[in-house]
């Protein structure tokens, strides 16, 4: 495992949650933050003091290449952040999710990170929930997804009013939502058809505000999803095969209903202590990146096709 020589960019909750990891890991890492507000914020929360003054200026002073790269800066700073890193000539990144500020970046960064020859992997951390890992040993055990449906309603009444930055606010459904479509797909497969329905707008996401639609996956999966922003509802995913129907909500946690009873309980045997120590997913997937164990990972060339898939399908 990398241990030590790694960068962790960024200062903002993200960055404060990776750090709380990395100490637990034991690793040895510099923080690369610009302003000194977040910064002494950082520092408070995690007794790491940070480096003042940005990415580039950093990369001024000539630093050696890490051994690895956390990029968990703003969503605004994704794109520009990351292909700083490739230039200065690093090759293996962690990047926050979703990778950009806005889609028709990604491919700047895609053909940038090829030509370089540098390894990028999107940091959705759901995939790493103890829920999650219990659910793919059922799936397995039981024969496979049969079904699935999911919600990834968003509460706007709230985001609306978060002082975040534009493109954050107009790509929540690929900075927020993503994270609930990925896992969705990630254990049922991904569409080979789907159809979509989409209404509505609201004034900080104006693409869209109640989804709907279906399809079959590549697991030979039938799907549905729906989601209303305008409208009360939380995150929800419910997994079906022959024997259980898998209940993810919340997502952290992992309920089962049976075949041949309407019973739903919590699933015995699971160890969250790690979810509940960290931010959830974060430490096994912060233990699996500097393993340089991409099994569970979505490299960033997926994204791109993801997004043509079904991503810009459903928000279409």
């Amino acid at each position: 495992m990398i241990e030590s020589n790694i960068w962790l960019i960024g200062t903002g909750y993200m960055a404060i949650e990776y750090a709380k990891v990395l100490n637990a890991l034991k690793c040895d890492y510099v923080v690369i933050g610009r302003g000194e507000e977040n910064c002494n914020k950082f520092f408070t929360e995690t007794k790491v003091a940070p480096k003042i003054g940005g990415l580039e200026n950093f990369i001024k002073t000539n630093p050696a290449l890490p051994n690895a790269v956390i990029n968990a800066v703003g969503i605004e700073a994704l794109t520009e952040s990351t292909q700083q890193l490739i230039n200065y000539g690093v090759k293996n990144i962690l990047l926050e999710k979703p990778g950009f500020g806005y889609p028709q970046e990604l491919q700047e960064t895609l053909e940038l990170a090829n030509k370089k020859g540098v390894k990028i992997l999107l940091a959705y951390n759901r995939r790493f929930y103890q829920s999650v890992i219990k659910a793919k040993e059922i799936i397995e055990i039981d024969g496979g997804v049969e079904s699935f449906n999911f919600e990834f309603t968003e509460w706007s009444h709230s985001v609306g009013a978060l002082q975040k930055h534009k493109a954050e606010h107009e790509n929540w459904f690929y900075g927020n939502s993503s994270h609930l479509i990925d896992l969705a797909f990630y254990l049922g497969g991904k569409p080979v058809e789907m159809c979509n329905y989409k209404k509505g707008s609201l004034s900080w996401h104006p693409s869209g505000s109640v989804f709907a639609g279906a399809g079959i996956t590549s697991h030979n999966a039938l799907f549905s999803y729906i989601a209303n922003w305008e409208s009360p509802g939380r995150w929800n995913l419910e997994i079906c095969t022959k024997k259980h129907r898998l209940i993810f909500k919340p997502v952290e946690k992992l309920q089962i209903m049976k075949i041949g009873s309407v019973a739903i309980d919590f699933v015995e045997g699971i160890d969250y202590n790690l979810d509940e120590s960290y931010k959830p997913g974060l430490y096994l997937q912060t233990k699996a990146y500097l393993s340089c164990d991409e099994t569970n990972f979505v490299a960033i060339e997926d994204i791109q096709q993801n997004i043509a898939d079904f991503y810009s399908k459903i928000n279409s």
